[in-house]
């Protein structure tokens, strides 16, 4: 299990990098990764599954606790990233298919990944993991609600189909991890080192077939949507950190806020994408996928360089 654990760290240590050499190789041999794309799904509940079984109902005690922030911050997400990607798809004159994309991977919730961002730049980690939890929950309703109401113009969109991926996808997977963890809680434990591996592996074989099966589009609308989600991923970690400061939370919790506002699952932007528009559709979100793992550590990397520590750190240098 040592040798796993490496290996997991190395993957989530270089993921940005790994997955854009994989997506080149997707991009330049098409062929090879296209059939993933029928396997996106089940991917995707595998990550799902993976998450279930490290949640704990602490992580919702959370949100009694320190109401205030996960509220905000899940007002942010489901408002600002939704409308911020409405606004930018339509400045930008976006073709319908990835205006449409936009809006869904803005309308997902917090990725897994902000909890390791947070964790690094000495933010509320127990704020970050609350607000990834309570918004994936959110999710079968304020998802499709939010691309119905944004995105609909452009597409149609069938919301009752919608809950029910997303119920597939996400909920019924996590219910099945949390299960696993009470029944066995051993093998699960024995099993948590290889976790990252595993989520790391689904979230780039996702990646690279929707980059294999939109090889084509890439090249006439490439720019075009890498420029969208770089704007649409840096205003939700901008006004993420804004709202919280608006609200007068500290430090560690801006910064959690601003994760999670900013870094979405875009592994279920990519799967309701595909199932539900098409693949060009899914485009932004396999994007967003690989961008936001680029500048999150970015992100963190300037607040630890920044003499603007959080109070909670200050203390314990001082201590």
């Amino acid at each position: 299990m040592e040798t796993v654990a490496r290996i997991s760290q190395f993957f989530s240590k270089y993921f940005a990098v790994i997955v854009i050499t994989v997506s080149l190789v997707a991009f330049f041999t098409p062929d090879t990764f296209a059939w993933i794309a029928a396997y996106i799904t089940v991917l995707l509940g595998i990550v799902m599954f993976g998450m279930g079984t490290t949640m704990r109902l602490s992580d919702f005690k959370v949100v009694a606790q320190k109401p205030l922030p996960v509220l905000i911050g899940l007002l942010a997400q489901f408002l600002v990233m939704p409308l911020t990607a409405f606004l930018i798809a339509t400045v930008l004159g976006l073709p319908p298919e990835l205006a449409a994309g936009l809006v869904l991977v803005g309308a997902c919730p917090g990725g897994t990944a902000s909890n390791v961002m947070v964790y690094l730049s000495k933010g509320d980690v127990p704020v970050s993991v609350a607000m990834t939890s309570v918004s994936t929950m959110l999710a079968p309703i304020l998802t499709p609600l939010a691309v119905l109401l944004l995105a609909g113009q452009w597409l149609p969109v069938s919301t009752g189909d919608m809950v029910m991926s997303i119920v597939e996808v996400i909920i019924v997977p996590i219910a099945l991890g949390l299960l696993a963890r009470r029944l066995l809680p051993g093998v699960v434990d024995k099993g948590q080192a290889a976790l990252p591996l595993v989520s790391v592996t689904a979230i780039m074989l996702i990646v690279t077939a929707v980059v294999a099966v939109n090889a084509e589009n890439i090249i006439t609308s490439g720019l075009a949507v890498f420029a969208a989600v770089i704007l649409h991923n840096g205003f939700g970690l901008f006004l993420g950190y804004a709202a919280a400061m608006w609200a007068g939370l500290d430090e560690t919790k801006r910064r959690a806020i601003s994760m999670e506002v900013g870094m979405q699952n875009s592994g279920l932007g990519a799967a309701l994408a595909t199932a539900h528009f098409s693949p060009l559709a899914a485009l932004p979100s396999a994007i967003f996928s690989v961008w936001h793992n680029i500048s999150g550590p970015l992100l963190v990397s300037f607040w630890n360089r920044s003499n603007k520590q959080p109070a909670e750190t200050k203390q314990a240098v001082n201590q």
